[in-house]
């Protein structure tokens, strides 16, 4: 008798990022900025003590603690991961069984979808209305599904449209379910629920390294919740899931505080010039729908023909990503951002 794979399992299509060579790279939201010299040379002691032949600190505990000290919450309520993706199936598959109810929205990250099929959770998307994402509509989902936990970027990715921070907590405090509130790129805007999660029993937020902190290489993103839902990720996690070069690299950086925070600033003035730009060439090109507002690094465009001038601009050496009927574009360096808006300008 031959072994079947589950349908759930067949059906997974997975991720496809970009893996051409391009000379502008605007689709994955990176950061523009490596990381300093001086940095580097933090970074590489930092690997250099590291003990080769030892498992890493299970529970990431001084990477816990420099994360902590950088947004003013205590260690005790963080987990480190794999990169966010880590965390965001761990949360999915030990919070929820199969069968049981997760809600998600419409356009938002294409991987809390994925994560709840692999483990046979049942997704129920809420569409959004202009793209945009309301408290009232969240919390009637949640309710008629009678889903156990919902998930959503904030800011969103890939709208980059933003729900405000009383709304997020009033969602928190009006439904049953656990609460996943994704705040990859919350470091570009205000509003963020982090400092929040000791006072709320369904509440987690996540958090990543790869945008406003350069450090997409390493692949680290943190949870942060209380303490009993904390324990119960650091239960359910494998025993070292960030090894011990991640968790190096990952305190040398953090430990820079003021060059961070310098970081965030310069990409959201490059974000401004990127959008600005748009605008202009928007006035004159009547194929641009709509550009909307971002509270992120990145701008999300509804344009006529926008897979042909994907493809454009793929020719022109320029990688953005297309999202059936949409551009979102991210902020590079000023040479990028010229770049990619002077060839918009002359396709369109």
């Amino acid at each position: 008798m031959a072994y079947e794979i589950p349908e759930r399992l067949k059906k997974l299509q997975s991720y496809q990022p970009v893996t051409e060579v391009y000379q502008v790279r605007l689709d994955a939201n990176e950061s523009f900025l490596d990381l300093p010299e001086n940095i580097r040379k933090d970074v590489l002691e930092a690997i250099r003590q590291v003990e080769f032949h030892r498992y890493p600190d299970p529970e990431a505990r001084e990477l816990c603690q420099c994360f902590g000290e950088f947004f003013h919450i205590p260690s005790t309520l963080i987990t480190a991961g794999n990169g966010s993706d880590e965390l965001i199936s761990l949360i999915i598959q030990s919070f929820l069984i199969p069968g049981e109810s997760m809600v998600t929205v419409s356009p938002d990250f294409s991987m809390y979808e994925f994560y709840a099929q692999a483990a046979g959770v049942k997704v129920q998307v809420l569409e959004k209305q202009d793209m945009q994402l309301c408290a009232e509509d969240l919390i009637q989902k949640v309710r008629e599904c009678s889903a156990g936990l919902l998930i959503f970027s904030n800011p969103c990715n890939p709208t980059a449209l933003k729900l405000e921070r009383e709304d997020v907590l009033k969602v928190v405090r009006e439904i049953d379910a656990l609460v996943v509130v994704d705040e990859a790129y919350m470091d570009f805007s205000e509003g963020s629920v982090l400092n929040e999660v000791e006072n709320y029993t369904n509440l987690i937020v996540l958090k990543t390294c790869s945008k406003a902190f350069g450090m997409a290489a390493i692949r680290l993103g943190f949870a942060a919740a209380n303490r009993d839902i904390t324990g119960v990720l650091k239960a359910v996690k494998s025993p070292y899931n960030v090894n011990s070069l991640t968790q190096a690299a990952g305190c040398a950086v953090l430990k820079h505080q003021d060059y961070l925070r310098e970081c965030t600033e310069k990409i959201r003035e490059a974000t401004a010039e990127l959008y600005t730009g748009l605008k202009k060439i928007e006035e004159k090109k009547e194929r641009i729908r709509k550009i909307y507002p971002t509270s992120t690094n990145f701008i999300y465009i509804e344009i006529e023909g926008a897979k042909s001038l994907f493809e454009a601009l793929k020719k022109e050496g320029i990688s953005v990503r297309f999202m059936n009927g949409y551009l979102r574009i991210c902020a590079g360096n000023h040479k990028e951002n010229k770049a990619v808006l002077q060839a918009v300008e002359k396709i369109l």
